[in-house]
């Protein structure tokens, strides 16, 4: 056969393959992505060649793929193999450092928010500060591994960071001791009162459902009949896990939320087991500018449903639906393949036309409207899409989930910042423990309930502290006082509540003084009335 085949004859076949193959690629791609694939090699080619100086062709391929992924949107992100480990760490175990979630914006590492309990949230460290400087050196510049690098350590040892924060003239400086950082998900569960329980979950990971219910048995049992379930600064994670965490609050067929992509097999749809015996347990979430995703999802489906009432700031607002793809060199990278959206159709994400860093920093720099009689949202719906509940009450779009009760978080005053900034609280507490820790055990050993209504922070040992805070050269006045005083006390009250009772006795302490959750607790005897009555608007 070989012989019978002339040469023009190979050339003939050979050109005609060619030719069928160039259209069937056209076919499949309107671009024509392997002509600009040759494009971009010739560039690599050209630059690797004759650039000034030498280059890393793998960093450049990185930074290369980077920059695609960025130009679709903020959340499809490359991510290099080194990171792959941490990133899997985050949901799967734990790991030693400072304790925060970061991105680099503007070439500064922003804080988005300090992981619960670790040593940044201690000190704290708060969503939106910009790290400026690490040990006395600029971080300005740093790639996302410079940051690991130099924030990450064994526990004990200690890392300095002077931070600009947005409304602070001065910069603030932290000496942070690293410490393991713990990665449960739920942080807190705790009756607040005889039948009002608190939950507070920090991210929906793999265990999040089962701490979840853990939880919520172990409230039940100690007669919670109504919950407060705190998703602040809570930035998403599984949708899986989300899906169950509302179908413990739903009945039976209803929608949770639904996806959408470009490519058929994305579309899906989540809806409930109506297996859940807390389906009418009075509900009510507390959200703000760092609630994101999946937590983005249990408010939208509750609110939609009439379940309950979302009390807070409007949430981030990041709708988009990753899925991660590894690499052969370890790395990998996640693409957006769908929007999800509420049962109601709204799309939870916000517009980010305006760029990844605008789209990022808007979250945090926005303000609301209440109604002074009763705190249902007064919004501009010139600007919002309208949708309905389920009930038939207006609800909004355009990004995020807006609350029905809009209540903004306390703000610390500069004085407040320094005092907390600088650490004098838990210096202070280390010392006072010193000297009382010990009969504080025994006075008060496994009873967080009567450490919650027995303890206070006398005027004795408030103006020892005041007394302390002053010897570190910050000046205290009587107007400073007035502004932060009862905040101070609780603070002081919670770390002496940690030393004791760990996360429990942080949170019991604090939320006497957190507004949003006494708004949320204060709203339950009328809470089926202000449902009704936003559905009468």
């Amino acid at each position: 056969m070989k012989r019978r085949i002339s040469v023009p004859m190979v050339v003939f076949l050979v050109v005609t393959a060619m030719f069928i193959g160039t259209q069937y690629n056209s076919l499949i791609s309107g671009t024509n992505i392997y002509e600009q694939l040759k494009k971009f090699n010739e560039v690599i080619a050209y630059t690797e060649r004759y650039y000034v100086e030498d280059i890393d062709s793998e960093k450049l391929i990185e930074e290369a793929i980077k920059g695609m992924l960025l130009s679709l949107d903020p959340h499809s992100v490359y991510i290099p193999a080194k990171q792959m480990q941490r990133v899997q760490e985050e949901f799967r175990g734990s790991f030693e450092g400072i304790g925060i979630q970061f991105e680099i914006l503007r070439d500064t590492i922003n804080v988005v928010t300090p992981i619960t309990g670790g040593p940044s949230d201690r000190l704290g460290i708060q969503s939106g500060d910009r790290i400026i400087r690490i040990d006395g050196e600029s971080a300005i510049y740093l790639t996302n591994e410079d940051v690991q690098s130099k924030l990450r350590g064994p526990k004990g040892t200690k890392v300095t960071v002077d931070i600009l924060r947005p409304g602070l003239s001065d910069i603030l400086q932290f000496e942070i001791v690293r410490d393991q950082i713990p990665l449960y998900t739920v942080d807190t569960s705790v009756l607040y009162d005889d039948k009002t329980g608190y939950i507070r979950v920090n991210r929906f990971a793999a265990t999040t459902h089962s701490e979840f219910m853990s939880a919520m048995e172990k409230l039940s049992q100690q007669g919670m009949e109504r919950l407060v379930l705190d998703l602040r600064n809570n930035p998403g994670g599984y949708l899986e896990e989300a899906f169950k965490m509302a179908d413990v609050f739903l009945p039976g067929g209803k929608k949770i939320v639904y996806t959408k992509g470009r490519q058929p097999q994305f579309n899906e749809e989540y809806r409930a087991s109506g297996r859940s015996r807390f389906a009418d347990l009075p509900l009510i979430i507390l959200i703000n500018p760092g609630s994101a995703s999946a937590s983005e999802i249990v408010s939208g489906a509750v609110q939609d449903w009439d379940r309950g009432l979302i009390v807070g700031e409007r949430s981030f607002g990041k709708g988009l639906v990753q899925r991660q793809f590894e690499l052969r060199d370890g790395s990998a990278f996640r693409l957006t393949t769908a929007k999800y959206f509420t049962p109601s159709g709204r799309l939870i994400q916000r517009p980010y036309d305006q760029g990844a860093d605008a789209y990022r920093l808007e979250a945090f720099h926005r303000a609301e409207d209440t109604d002074d009689d009763i705190g249902l949202l007064e919004v501009d719906t010139t600007q919002q899409p309208v949708y309905y509940t389920d009930g038939g009450r207006i609800v909004y779009g355009g990004g995020g989930i807006t609350p029905d009760i809009i209540v903004e978080s306390s703000r610390w005053s500069e004085l407040g910042t320094r005092i907390i900034s600088r650490n004098l609280v838990r210096l202070y507490h280390t010392e006072y423990m010193e000297r009382y820790g010990q009969a504080l055990q025994e006075q008060f050993k496994d009873d967080l309930a009567a450490f919650r209504t027995e303890f206070t922070v006398t005027q004795e040992h408030f103006e020892d502290f005041i007394r302390f805070v002053e010897q570190n050269d910050v000046i205290v006045t009587e107007e400073h006082l007035e502004t932060d005083g009862d905040y101070l006390k609780s603070f002081l009250k919670a770390e002496i509540g940690r030393s004791i009772f760990g996360n429990d006795g942080w949170y019991l302490s604090r939320l006497e003084v957190d507004e949003q959750f006494q708004r949320a607790v204060s709203l339950f005897p009328d809470l089926q009335r202000l449902i009704s009555a936003s559905i009468a608007q």
